[in-house]
């Protein structure tokens, strides 16, 4: 996964607040869902590529958890596209 990926990809799980950070959900698993189904067709519309859901959950994952210069990175280029 490139990185523009990467960028588009957190861009828009922080946008929808996919991390749930902000308020009690009634049904966490499928409002995740319905995110992570809007991340796939954004990254097929923009780039051409193909990734299921449970690839992209993964890559998230691992971006916040083991990746952090990458992850780091992909904030600081967030933040300056305000």
């Amino acid at each position: 996964m490139s990185f523009v990926e990467m960028v588009e990809m957190a861009d828009i799980l922080k946008r929808a607040g996919y991390d749930g950070k902000y308020g009690p959900y009634p049904n966490p698993i499928v409002r995740k869902a319905k995110i992570m189904t809007k991340v796939v067709k954004r990254l097929h519309r923009n780039f051409g590529v193909r990734r299921s859901k449970d690839q992209l959950r993964k890559r998230w994952s691992d971006l916040k958890l083991r990746e952090h210069d990458q992850y780091r990175r992909i904030r600081r280029v967030l933040q300056k596209n305000k």
